[in-house]
């Protein structure tokens, strides 16, 4: 069972999303973790850190994390977009293949999901219900989910990870 353990606001300044976009089409067995394998497979991430010039986490703390971001415009599931690459530095260069989307300097609010792995997914309608209760206003059709920092790849003496589930917010 995965517990919400943590929520906080976080200030990020303007930043460049580099990866690729997703759609329900592509999902495996109901999720992304094959689009995940297929970027690890591949060393895609490399491709974009290669254009990075600077230090990843000058744009926020935890700014080197692998990311999945997710839209879901209005509220429309139909149109859901689910993304898979990296926050970088603002005008990064985009590598051939590869979409962007630019942030603006933004505030995020933050929840950290623990848990087994295979509990902490899919729970980003509880991370935004938890963060409007404690006040955050979300703005936006945009949240992300934070991975390969060490909350993350390293599990605790327990076997359970912290995934960061992030949205927007004022």
């Amino acid at each position: 069972m995965a517990l919400i353990v943590n929520t906080y606001r976080q200030s990020v300044g303007a930043m460049r999303f580099i990866g690729k976009k997703y759609t329900n089409n592509d999902r495996v067995d109901g999720h992304f973790g094959a689009k995940w394998d297929e970027w690890r497979d591949n060393n895609l991430f490399d491709l974009i850190e290669a254009q990075i010039t600077g230090n990843l986490t000058d744009t926020c703390e935890d700014g080197d994390a692998h990311i999945g971001l997710m839209r879901e415009e209005n509220g429309n599931f139909e149109n859901f977009e689910y993304w898979v690459g990296l926050f970088t530095p603002e005008q990064t260069p985009v590598p051939e293949g590869f979409e962007y989307v630019d942030f603006p300097k933004s505030e995020l609010g933050v929840c950290w999901i623990y848990g087994k792995e295979e509990d902490v997914f899919m729970l980003e309608g509880k991370c935004g219900e938890k963060l409007q209760k404690e006040g955050f206003e979300i703005t936006g059709d945009w949240c992300f989910e934070r991975y390969a920092c060490p909350r993350f790849t390293e599990p605790d003496a327990k076997g359970n990870i912290i995934i960061d589930i992030c949205f927007y917010v004022k």
